[in-house]
């Protein structure tokens, strides 16, 4: 994961009281990714913008044209000219028309951008998130990344369908009825002046508070998704070991503070709406008051104060649409923060800058100089050297957290060393194509994942391109074939989720098919075996010397079964290798492979 000062990336996304200088940083971080957004469809949005001006301007020239009926028109019908009367209705009905067919234009084609910008941003997240490194999301949760997705992309959109829509609007017609308000009466603009006064410093403070509660709404509902999706994941140990009453209680517990947080939003609304509303009706008064003084004493129109008092009304009647646009923007802006922060995030291992190319890869792996830790700084791997010829079949060997996992991780470029260089045919990993290092390089994990789909397209991962009679064939090698044709549909059987339909043994055969077919240089196998029961390990020991013959392998594995087709052993432990040959060698020796045998032997007994 990416680190650096401040509020980079990820690392301090759960802070809720942020300084004015993390406040800038991460303003501008959001700022940054949506100006990305908007610039391809900016030409669009200025389009958009051109048709709800001239809409909001239509709008507004209705007060005027009533005043001018009141004042001018209807006197002249009185004396039977009814031309301006005509003139003020065929006005008043083509503004009217007018603002309803652009406001329509603008509604429709201002929702086709908004899509257009979610879109880009929705991909964006999948294929950056998918992008970066295994570090990354051993320590991001997958509840996390789907919050990303899911809740703070849901804000965003809200904002865009309805808010952005909204505000436009509203201001544009609050500029537009100030402007008309000083051309009609320049003293009933001057007291909505005046109201605007108590109005900012209202509107600061619910800004100031709702920031921060909205920034607390965010991190709550991670949190709740975050539990919900691991226990989720985790169904079959929270059934094994009674989790659920647990769980229920955590959850209980998350869904409290949820609904406490969003209660302190609503509490914010409670005072800033009626607040609002108090404010424009007291505006209204006075206008009406002052207004009425002038008719009194003849120096303005009934018809003017009428418009006067129409403009005060229709002032505030967005202020209202604002304020939940507002509580849309904080939304929108909290989730803005959390999806830059993932975005700003970079992978640990990047793609090389100029590519080498491996065509036809021997599987010959060098390790020089090699040293590797985390980057809190704990040492996992101490200094060694490794050569492994091509065709060599390697086993790992140790207690957990020896380090074979490791070993295997730096093989597959899951992690770059953090000293030293690993080499494959001579070149270096993290120069090499990375599309050339995946097809030469393939692990088969502990947990065989099988995606939704049927049995040959899980099998045809490996090889895309491949025909029905390759797969089967790759089935065969395996040992796989006769348990898929005994299943419903055969290759053509839908395995569900996580591969319900199949046990962990016959998910785990499967993997080996897509390995076999993959026919990679270097295959590594960690502790594949070990969801293998006893049966099952014996059928496929055939299927993995077939799968292993004249290529490269490395075997992580407890049990010393898998470890008898091996060519040579490494025994590690504490992060360094202890022992280093072939099994016979060892087993006759008095090391800690010798004695790890020694007991597997009496374990059979």
């Amino acid at each position: 994961m990416a680190h650096g000062g401040g509020m980079h990336g990820v690392g301090n996304e759960d802070q809720i009281n942020l300084s004015k200088a993390e406040q800038k940083e991460v303003r501008a971080r959001s700022l940054k990714l949506l100006f990305s957004l908007i610039r391809p469809v900016r030409s669009r949005l200025l389009l958009s913008f051109a048709l709800v001006v001239v809409s909001q301007a239509l709008r507004v020239v209705g007060p005027f044209i009533i005043a001018f009926s009141i004042d001018t028109a209807l006197p002249a019908a009185i004396r039977d000219d009814q031309t301006p009367l005509f003139l003020a209705v065929g006005g008043y009905l083509f503004a009217a028309l007018g603002t309803a067919s652009l406001t329509s234009v603008f509604l429709r084609y201002a929702a086709k951008v908004n899509q257009d910008v979610l879109f880009d941003l929705r991909k964006r997240v999948f294929i950056h998130t998918q992008r970066l490194s295994l570090e990354f999301h051993e320590k991001y949760t997958s509840g996390r990344v789907i919050a990303r997705q899911t809740s703070d992309l849901d804000a965003i959109k809200e904002l865009l369908d309805s808010g952005s829509n909204e505000m436009v609007a509203g201001i544009l017609y609050m500029v537009f009825t100030g402007t008309a308000l000083i051309l009609l009466d320049a003293p009933s603009f001057l007291i909505i002046s005046i109201s605007l006064i108590p109005l900012f410093f209202l509107t600061r403070w619910f800004q100031k508070y709702t920031r921060i509660t909205y920034r607390r709404t965010r991190v709550a509902s991670a949190k709740l998704i975050v539990h919900f999706v691991e226990t989720m994941t985790g169904i079959r140990a929270v059934k094994a070991f009674r989790k659920e009453k647990r769980n229920d209680e955590t959850y209980a517990g998350l869904v409290e503070d949820y609904r406490d947080v969003n209660a302190k939003v609503i509490q914010l609304f409670g005072i800033y709406d009626p607040a609002l509303i108090a404010i424009g009706r007291a505006t209204v008064a006075f206008i009406l008051f002052f207004g009425g003084l002038r008719v009194i004493d003849g120096s303005i129109g009934i018809g003017v104060v009428t418009a006067a008092i129409l403009y005060a009304r229709r002032f505030y009647d967005p202020m209202e649409g604002l304020a939940m646009f507002y509580n849309s923007y904080q939304s929108a802006s909290s989730a803005l923060e959390k999806i830059s922060g993932v975005l700003q995030e970079v992978p640990t291992v990047p793609d090389p800058a100029t590519p080498k190319r491996l065509k036809k890869p021997q599987g010959h792996l060098e390790f020089k100089d090699i040293e590797f830790h985390y980057s809190n700084g704990k040492t996992i791997l101490h200094p060694f050297n490794l050569d492994i010829p091509a065709g060599q079949t390697l086993a790992l060997v140790g207690t957990t957290g020896a380090g074979k996992s490791t070993l295997a991780k730096l093989v597959s470029r899951f992690y770059d060393p953090t000293v030293g260089s690993v080499l494959l045919d001579g070149i270096d990993l993290r120069e090499l194509d990375t599309h050339d290092m995946r097809r030469a390089i393939v692990m088969v994990t502990q947990e065989a994942y099988l995606f939704s789909g049927t049995v040959a397209e899980n099998i045809s991962l490996g090889k895309p391109e491949a025909t029905l009679e390759e797969i089967q064939a790759a089935a065969k090698a395996v040992g796989v074939h006769e348990f898929i044709m005994s299943m419903p549909d055969g290759y053509g059987t839908d395995v569900n989720k996580r591969g319900g339909r199949v046990s962990a043994g016959q998910r785990q055969l499967i993997s080996f098919a897509r390995a076999f077919i993959a026919d990679p240089a270097v295959l590594i196998l960690d502790e594949a075996t070990a969801s293998l029961d006893i049966p099952s390990e014996r059928m496929v020991q055939h299927g993995l010397k077939t799968l292993l013959a004249g290529r490269t392998a490395i075997i992580i594995a407890h049990r010393l079964s898998t470890i008898s087709i091996a060519d040579r052993v490494l025994v590690m432990e504490l992060g360094r290798i202890i022992e280093d040959d072939k099994p016979a060698a060892l087993i006759a020796g008095t090391g800690k492979f010798a004695r790890m045998h020694q007991a597997w032997r009496s374990s059979l007994v």
